[in-house]
């Protein structure tokens, strides 16, 4: 087991470069695609996909490579990560994901701190949380207990996919979520929409991991 330093540091790292990637694609694809959100849209999934595909298999080997509170709080209610740890791993990826914007907004000339206007409220889009967060947890529990080499893309996959069969485009993290908020760009949203997403993405995590264990057939072996 890597030291907790060293864990906290892989964190850190992929949190910045995955919130960076997405964020950072987004204002460029935004820039590029002149109006058409369909191709915007698409080079935000593939470079996501992409760089999330390299930070799993470069980093899960250290951290576990989270770089999600709700994939973290899923390895807490499991007993796998210690609380404290489990607070330090958010806070982590809190602070670098919030670094990783500013990278962003300072590569491409942008105001350093600003917020975003982008409305992303409903019923539909919690509902696109709640299944996007579902579906992630659970792809990453039952990798991590049947094919675990599969994992790097196992997540990258489903999150490209996600972004287009979820009316929300799959946020499914709620850090990444707030850090979005701080960006006026094609990756935001507006902060006062901030609390439903993460609600959201926190009880598809939870009902994913309470679901995980009994799929996989860890409640039959552990009897």
């Amino acid at each position: 087991m890597p030291t907790l330093a060293r864990r906290l540091a892989a964190e850190a790292i992929g949190s910045f470069f995955l919130f960076a990637g997405v964020i950072g694609s987004g204002v460029m694809a935004e820039g590029l695609a002149q109006g058409n959100d369909a191709l915007a849209l698409l080079a935000n999934t593939v470079a996501t996909g992409a760089v999330l595909y390299v930070l799993i298999a470069m980093l899960g080997p250290i951290s576990g490579a989270h770089f999600n509170p709700a994939v973290t709080l899923a390895f807490a209610l499991r007993r796998e990560l210690p609380p404290r740890e489990a607070a330090l791993y958010v806070a982590v990826q809190l602070g670098a994901g919030v670094l990783g914007a500013f990278a962003v907004h300072l590569m491409f000339d942008m105001e350093i701190l600003q917020f975003s206007t982008k409305a992303r409220a409903g019923i539909g889009q919690w509902t696109g949380e709640f299944v996007a967060t579902f579906g992630l947890v659970l792809t990453i529990l039952v990798l991590l207990r049947t094919r675990v080499e599969a994992i790097p893309a196992g997540v990258a996959l489903y999150i490209t996919a996600a972004y287009w069969f979820t009316s929300s485009t799959s946020f499914a993290n709620p850090a990444i979520t707030l850090v979005r908020s701080l960006s006026d760009s094609f990756a935001g949203i507006a902060p006062g929409d901030v609390p439903g997403f993460v609600l959201a993405q926190l009880a598809g995590g939870i009902a994913a991991t309470a679901l995980a264990g009994w799929l996989a057939g860890e409640r039959e072996e552990a009897a």
